[in-house]
């Protein structure tokens, strides 16, 4: 939603030396994106500092523009929230404290500082790139401030431990700007570089879409199934799997008990602080013997990654459990990841002494 918008905004952008564009409309557009996510107010810096300067009727723009567009958007937000939470919140100076200030978001997951560069901008771009290098020589001396907007906010996200290519979806509408001054200046070549830009994408798009990593979706199609029978109020589901492996209610539209490994941050600056999930992963078979110590506990089913099988096998045996569905994931396992899903029931008929 950040990156629509960022480029529903920029249809609206006055660019220097140009008549077209609406300096309200562009600004209630970020203002509203940089509601839903407050980091979408990065990219925008210099270029509304850049309005800002060009702009012969400053007043105008800060009075009847600035100012009525902030009170409104920032008052909207405050009483939603207020009705959502029952007190007065400022969620986006939440959103600062805890990203920033206190950089919790290092517990999932930290990269070197230049992985932006090396890595993030270059695989949100993937065949774009030299399209993009291409344009960004060739583009009028105008047009550079989308370039200084990526520029500037890839070096403010590189200085944050934690890193996502998602992060730095926003800047994909300025590069994609250059990518289409490029294609327009090929002139013999254009066909053939729309044509190789059509199909690099579009294969890897129907593979990543399709087929790899498609086992959470599949996988809940089989629990949806669960709610269309009498079995439900018994049913509990357990998914023994990394965190956020799978959607839950939102695939499963009726009152099943489900529970998953959890790994909410620590706020209160325990180092020795350790998820649920890591501990689990430490000793899978000790975790499950601990936690469900008694029949009456057990999970009607569980769900799990392959590579997780054999280590706990001898719990699934010992506990009446049988492979109900296999569900294929990926082509390219990894770690905790396996190539598939394993859905496993308890059999009830299973007697224990």
């Amino acid at each position: 939603m950040e990156t629509l918008l960022t480029i529903f905004a920029l249809s609206y952008y006055p660019i220097k030396g140009s008549k077209m564009g609406s300096s309200c409309k562009y600004l209630a557009l970020i203002a509203l994106a940089i509601v839903i996510r407050p980091t979408a107010v990065i990219p925008w810096m210099p270029l509304v500092f850049s309005h800002f300067v060009q702009e012969q009727r400053k007043a105008d723009l800060i009075l009847h523009s600035c100012i009525p567009v902030g009170l409104v958007t920032i008052g909207t937000s405050l009483i939603i929230d207020r009705v959502f939470f029952g007190e007065w919140v400022l969620v986006q100076l939440n959103f600062l404290k805890f990203n920033v200030l206190q950089n919790f978001g290092t517990f999932y997951g930290s990269h070197p500082w230049h992985w932006y560069f090396t890595q993030g901008l270059p695989v949100i771009l993937g065949t774009h790139l030299p399209f993009f290098i291409h344009g960004c020589v060739l583009a009028p001396k105008r047009y550079r401030i989308f370039l200084m907007a990526v520029i500037w906010t890839v070096l403010v996200y590189s200085t944050l431990s934690h890193k996502e290519f998602r992060f730095i979806y926003p800047v994909l509408p300025f590069c994609i700007f250059f990518c289409g001054y490029s294609l327009k200046h090929l002139k013999a070549w254009k066909k053939s570089a729309a044509s190789f830009l059509l199909l690099s994408n579009l294969v890897p798009a129907l593979y990543t879409g399709l087929i790899h990593q498609r086992g959470p979706l599949d996988v809940m199609s089989h629990i949806q199934q669960l709610c269309d029978n009498s079995y439900q109020s018994q049913a509990f589901v357990f998914f023994m799997m990394p965190c956020h492996s799978t959607p839950f209610y939102s695939h499963v539209h009726c009152p099943l008990k489900m529970r998953f490994l959890q790994c909410p941050p620590d706020l209160t600056g325990n180092e020795s602080y350790i998820d649920e999930a890591d501990v689990f992963y430490s000793n899978p078979l000790g975790w499950l013997n601990k936690e469900f110590y008694n029949d009456t506990l057990l999970p009607s089913h569980l769900i799990f990654f392959s590579v997780l099988e054999q280590e706990i096998s001898s719990f699934l045996a010992l506990r009446g459990y049988e492979k109900t569905a296999t569900v294929f994931h990926t082509h390219i396992p990894q770690g905790r990841v396996g190539s598939h899903i394993y859905i496993y029931r308890k059999n009830t008929e299973v007697n224990h002494t």
